[in-house]
Parts: C-alpha cells; sequence; structure tokens
C-alpha cells in the first residue's frame, strides 16, 4: 500500500509560480514512475507530466512543455511539480499518482495509487 500526499497549491495570480509537491509513504518510490494530472471543473483528469526511476526521464503534455517541470528527490519519497507563467485555464485539481512499475506516461489506467488532489486556482 502506498498512500500518496499533495501540497503546494493555492491561489496564484496569472504569470505566478507555484511549486506542487507529492510525499508518499508506505512504500519507495525510487524504482517506480510517477506522474501528475489535472482536472478542471466539468473536465476529465488529463495527464500533466511524468518521471521514471531515473530523474532524467520525463514526459510532459504538449500544453505544458516548457512551462512545468516534473522532478523528484528519491531520498526524501517525494515527486514536485513546478509550473510557472500560469494562467487562469491552468485552474485545476492538482493530482500526483503513482505508476504500475515504471510506467510514467500518460494512461491513467496504468496508475494504481493516487493522492487527494490539491487545488491551484489562476485568478486575478
Amino acid at each position: 500500500q502506498a498512500q500518496l500526499v499533495e501540497s503546494g497549491g493555492g491561489l496564484v495570480q496569472p504569470g505566478g509560480s507555484l511549486r506542487l509537491a507529492c510525499a508518499a509513504s508506505g512504500r519507495t518510490l525510487s524504482m517506480s514512475g510517477m506522474g501528475w494530472f489535472r482536472q478542471a471543473p466539468g473536465k476529465e483528469r488529463e495527464f500533466v507530466a511524468g518521471i521514471g526511476w531515473n530523474t532524467g526521464m520525463t514526459n510532459y503534455a504538449d500544453s505544458v512543455k516548457g512551462r512545468f517541470t516534473i522532478s523528484r528527490d528519491n531520498a526524501k519519497n517525494t515527486v514536485y511539480l513546478q509550473v510557472n507563467s500560469l494562467k487562469p485555464e491552468h485552474t485545476a485539481v492538482y493530482y500526483c499518482a503513482l505508476g504500475v512499475g515504471t510506467y510514467y506516461g500518460p494512461s491513467a489506467v496504468r496508475y494504481n495509487y493516487w493522492g487527494q488532489g490539491t487545488q491551484v486556482t489562476v485568478s486575478s
């Protein structure tokens, strides 16, 4: 069993930045793929970014490339999502998820543990 807890969300003005964190307990993340997803009101959950067990292995949705950065600190059992140049359309609940095995791609069904989410609201 793994428990994932996200933090770092909040209200931010357009153009601002946040650093989201996902802390895991119950199992080590060091050999697992991890992903970040988001769900905006009235929309389906969508993939944002993924990272493999090796920090050099990353995967981003086209809509966030160059704007968001995923990273991980295996010693702290934590995965991060740096979100920059935020826009109102980035408003959503952001979820982290633990991939099955080493998976870190965009398919939500290949993640078997999810956090409760952290709200990001971009508004002036």
